[in-house]
């Protein structure tokens, strides 16, 4: 089995992924950038034998990070506990194999290119992805799988951390979709929550428009990350849900570089 590693700002996912393409298993840690080799063994190992699976089972490791401080321990967990040399997204036998037509494509980041190819494998025409994580962004893939650029915006998370630690009487919320869909708040975590939620719904719809209308031709909406759910039920801007697109994408990259078999 493949293990694919996505290590991002806020967590760090591993999933076991089985020839035909399926999730076996995942798992979600915390990032944290000190944490070393010994310390992801220990976790995964009892995580893996809850499972039924064993370290023996990996046969390929390969790690996507947009946290570089990150790569070098997850490399030695791949080397030393499963004894095998991890590709790296977007380096050696593991390139892109898109087009990344922007200014800096040296800078577009490893879950954004991932995502594209996995949305352009499974899609067809222009599409864009909108990814709920610790940013929420916008990535535009045209009909050839060619990445177009994007939109960078604050995550709701970081959105909420900024509002209650600038304001002193704002207490602490839960980010979770309203029981009704009534704007206007009677209490200060009612308001809060209305001005968080349906700004962020009021952003993505306000958004997802304009790059629509630049594009000028149909284009196919899919939304990933962990919050994606949490906007479905209240917008009908999306045209798919598909919560593992990164990890997807992890495991075409993979493919890709073990050639034609």
């Amino acid at each position: 089995m493949l293990l694919a590693i996505d290590a991002g700002n806020t967590n760090v996912v591993f999933a076991l992924i089985a020839q035909d393409g399926s999730i076996a298993a995942r798992w979600r840690i915390a990032t944290d950038p000190r944490r070393t080799a010994d310390e992801y063994a220990v976790w995964l190992h009892q995580l893996l034998s809850l499972e039924g699976f064993g370290r023996g089972d990996v046969s390929g490791v390969i790690i996507g990070t947009v946290v570089p401080r990150a790569l070098h321990n997850l490399q030695v967990l791949s080397e030393k506990y499963f004894k095998q040399e991890a590709l790296i997204a977007g380096q050696g036998a593991a390139q892109w194999g898109i087009r990344l037509d922007v200014d800096e494509p040296h800078n577009v980041g490893a879950d954004r290119a991932l995502n594209a190819i996995a949305a352009h494998a499974s899609y067809a025409g222009d599409l864009v992805v909108i990814d709920f994580g610790t940013a929420t962004t916008f990535d535009v893939v045209d009909y050839d799988g060619a990445y177009k650029g994007g939109i960078i915006a604050p995550g709701i998370n970081l959105s909420l951390d900024a509002l209650v630690a600038a304001a002193a009487k704002l207490p602490r919320i839960a980010i979770e979709a309203p029981a009704d869909p009534t704007v206007i708040g009677r209490t200060t975590a009612s308001q809060m929550l209305s001005g968080i939620y349906w700004g962020y719904v009021a952003m993505i719809e306000g958004l997802l428009a304009r790059v629509k209308a630049e594009i000028g031709r149909p284009v196919t909406a899919i939304a990933t990350g962990g919050l994606a759910t949490l906007f479905q039920q209240h917008t009908p801007v999306f045209d798919a849900i598909e919560p593992d697109l990164t990890i997807r994408g992890l495991a075409l990259l993979w493919k890709r570089s073990q050639g034609p078999r």
